[in-house]
């Protein structure tokens, strides 16, 4: 990538240029056997890599329509990019420098940002680099972040945060309530589909297809990927969706087993809307978020 920054103004680690996205099922492999090699006070290593000229399948882009419920047309969700670059952001994770383990990561948070339409025949520039880390009272949390380019230009950014368990000096916090706004909308969602996800996404983490796998790694049942519940609530929003100029901030609670009946709240205010995802008792949030235009 030619800018040194990134849309927050941070400093761009040097990128490893990459021919095509990784193979997620390699990347798995190198995934369940990459160990912990984490000190406490450490500091991540600025890794990053990029691929460009990056040509979205159209075929694709419609089988992750279909499944989430946008319309199946030319228009790119925001949800889509951060899906696609995701074998960049596991490369990072398998890096030989990257010193925590891959599995076991916790999804915390996802901000979007969409900045300009763009023909989806268009190449892309997609690129992700490491963020930086800081600890919790919970563990270490790290996040990535990804931006896409056409001609030149900045048209997509997005920022995930991760948690990295772990013992730390700092004292436990007690969290704010999630609120419920607005009137809800139940969703059944049923227990195959992180495996539907799964075959779009490229994403094959145990824990997202059977209950056996995920018991594996301490889940009693699967649990849908945090991805999903977002892009899914931005498919039932997807008339309230600017065609550029917002961002969407998602924070992931409780896991969501499989299968499960939700209830999914929503509330338009002026230049924002609020949803969240509750269980079906509206007691243990799964997620809330926020679709915000630019001013």
């Amino acid at each position: 990538m030619h800018s040194q920054t990134d849309d927050k103004g941070q400093k761009l680690p040097k990128m490893d240029e990459l021919n095509e996205l990784p193979g997620m099922f390699a990347l798995f492999r190198k995934a369940a056997v990459k160990s912990n090699k984490f000190a406490d006070g450490e500091s991540l290593p600025m890794l990053g890599n990029s691929i460009h000229g990056l040509k979205i399948d159209l075929r694709h882009l419609l089988a992750y329509q279909r499944l989430m419920g946008f319309d199946e047309n030319e228009s790119l969700p925001p949800t889509y990019l951060s899906m696609l670059g995701f074998p960049l952001v596991l490369n990072i994770m398998t890096h030989a420098d990257f010193p925590m383990k891959a599995m076991g990561q916790v999804h915390l948070r996802n901000e979007i940002t969409v900045l300009k339409y763009f023909p989806i025949g268009s190449p892309i520039d997609l690129s992700a680099y490491i963020k930086g880390n800081s600890p919790t009272s919970k563990g270490i949390e790290w996040s990535v972040g990804m931006m896409a380019k056409v001609n030149g230009e900045l048209v997509w950014s997005s920022e995930s945060t991760m948690l990295h368990r772990c013992k730390t000096a700092i004292p436990r916090q007690t969290a704010d309530p999630i609120m419920r706004i607005g009137e809800p909308q139940a969703w059944s969602i049923d227990r195959g589909m992180g495996r539907r996800y799964a075959r779009v996404s490229g994403d094959y983490n145990p824990i997202h297809l059977t209950a056996m796998t995920a018991k594996l790694f301490g889940f009693k049942r699967a649990i849908v990927h945090g991805m999903w519940s977002k892009a899914r609530s931005l498919a039932v929003l997807k008339d309230q969706l600017p065609g550029e100029g917002y961002r969407v901030r998602a924070s992931f609670h409780r896991p969501l087993f499989l299968p499960s009946k939700v209830l999914f709240y929503t509330k338009h205010e002026e230049n924002k809307t609020l949803f969240s995802l509750f269980n079906e008792s509206g007691q243990e949030a799964h997620l809330d978020g926020i679709i915000e235009e630019d001013k």
